[in-house]
């Protein structure tokens, strides 16, 4: 149901049907991502299935001006940025090619947690040296994500330098198997950014409306040249961690589980438009199975490209090699 009628009115009918669409399209793409990890045709894939709401909701929201720096369950922020899905394939079987963006203003996927709000903090810096007045760094992390230093340094640092940076915590419950309860005393994560002079929002995560609101304010905040602001979404992970063999049943339960199933941003956003005549299931069908075909696709795309080599990754480390890492590539041009 509709609960902010003057709003929901703001949103003309293709917004909400291009919302829709997006979602559809994350949905198809971590099915099909899942189906091809299975097959043991990829390498690292951290699921989103239930996270689309937040995800595409706040990249909606940004502009291809802003620089993206992406944690590892966020390649479809990534693709929706100007990113390839091709590339997002590359980088989970471990390729580097697949991080060439060209204009896209994105750095790879982050493994490290928490690394990415340091790199974030520095580019806002930058972007406010060089008086880019409609430009902002933005990143996200998980919950878990902020109990690592990391993610206190990078907004102190955006904070004390007033950058502009959106710093984005999608709260899906759970840091692999450690609950939300057990990962800090703080009565929410929003308010952490507190401590460190940024304003805070939290905000439903399986509204894709609220997200991409709240998102767009807070845009509009930062470019105003006020500083750094934080979204906490509240969302959920529906499935395991990582494709690494994670099991969520043995740390949740079905009663746990079935609040947030039952909230899925697809059915509210689905049965809205729906009731408007501007969605159906036949519809939806048909694009799932357009978009899989797509992904089959980039998938074989990705697998004919050449395989990297040990002394090609080890050229791609750093610009200029480190003494080290020299005597590395030779050991191995002198193998390969």
């Amino acid at each position: 149901k509709i609960v902010n009628q003057k709003l929901f009115d703001n949103f003309s009918d293709d917004q909400l049907v291009d919302f829709m669409k997006k979602m559809v399209w994350e949905r198809a793409l971590h099915e099909q991502t899942m189906n091809f990890s299975r097959q043991g045709r990829l390498g690292f894939y951290a699921p989103t299935e239930g996270e689309e709401a937040s995800e595409m909701g706040s990249i909606s929201a940004m502009s291809s001006n802003d620089y993206l720096f992406p944690a590892y369950r966020d390649l479809p922020q990534l693709i929706q940025h100007g990113a390839s899905v091709n590339q997002g394939f590359l980088w989970s079987i471990g390729i580097a090619v697949g991080n060439d963006y060209g204009d896209t203003r994105a750095w790879m996927p982050q493994i490290i947690i928490g690394a990415q709000y340091v790199e974030t903090a520095g580019a806002a810096l930058g972007i406010k040296k060089n008086g880019d007045k409609d430009t902002v760094a933005f990143t996200y992390t998980g919950d878990g994500g902020t109990s690592q230093g990391d993610f206190y340094e990078g907004m102190n640092f955006a904070s004390s330098f007033q950058a502009p940076a959106l710093f984005f915590v999608q709260n899906n419950g759970w840091a692999i198997s450690v609950p939300r309860k057990t990962q800090t005393g703080a009565e929410t994560l929003a308010q952490k950014a507190v401590a460190m002079g940024i304003p805070s929002i939290q905000v439903d995560g399986m509204d894709i409306l609220a997200v991409y609101q709240a998102t767009k304010e807070a845009r509009d905040y930062v470019t105003a040249g006020n500083g750094p602001v934080m979204l906490e979404t509240l969302t959920y992970r529906y499935g395991a961690h990582s494709s690494a063999g994670d099991d969520p049943s043995r740390y949740r339960t079905k009663e746990e589980e079935q609040p947030w199933f039952d909230r899925d941003p697809l059915i509210r956003l689905r049965k809205i438009l729906t009731d408007k005549k501007l969605w159906s299931q036949e519809q939806e069908d048909k694009l799932v199975e357009e978009y899989k075909d797509s992904f089959k696709q980039e998938m074989k795309d990705a697998e004919a490209t050449p395989k990297q080599t040990v002394t090609e990754m080890l050229k791609t480390t750093f610009e200029v090699p480190t003494p080290n890492i020299k005597k590395q590539i030779a050991e191995f041009e002198a193998k390969e």
